[in-house]
């Protein structure tokens, strides 16, 4: 059988090391994808996140932590792997990739499909906001659009 991995990849002008933090500080990461986090990510954390769809709640467990180039976790529930890794394109650009696995069951498909799409927009969200100030709210839009059809 074949494994399912999620991918998405975005170019960011903006060092690493601030595209990093991005990801790990309370008050950045809720600027572009959570409405709230327990705590900082750093090695070994186990945090709860709680993201801009209504109810959608996650408990993270850090399994990689290399600043700042490196973030691993598991989402506890789901027991997906997430890998987010940042590269130096150039002094000002920094390449942001994850890579989700661990897909499971008869809609492992459509969850692969989902989280492509999830971490895309997360990307895109993140590269707004990192080189403008301010977050497009592509994520909020989404969660906005997810909750909306959970209701019809």
């Amino acid at each position: 059988m074949v494994e399912l991995v999620a991918r998405a990849a975005m170019p960011i002008r903006c060092s690493t090391t601030d595209t990093f933090d991005a990801f790990v500080q309370p008050e950045r990461i809720t600027r572009f994808w959570l409405t709230s986090t327990t705590d900082a990510l750093s090695p070994g954390a186990q945090v709860e996140w709680e993201f801009m769809v209504p109810g959608a709640i996650e408990g993270v467990h850090v399994t990689a932590f290399d600043r700042p180039h490196h973030i691993g976790f598991t989402w506890t529930k789901s027991g997906l792997l997430v890998d987010i890794r940042l590269s130096q394109l150039q002094s000002d650009m920094t390449v942001v990739s994850v890579e989700v696995r661990g897909f499971q069951g008869d809609d492992a498909m459509d969850q692969t499909v989902n989280a492509t799409e999830g971490f895309s927009i997360v990307l895109c969200d993140l590269k707004v906001l990192l080189e403008s100030g301010h977050p497009a709210n592509l994520v909020r839009d989404k969660a906005a659009l997810i909750e909306r059809s959970r209701a019809a």
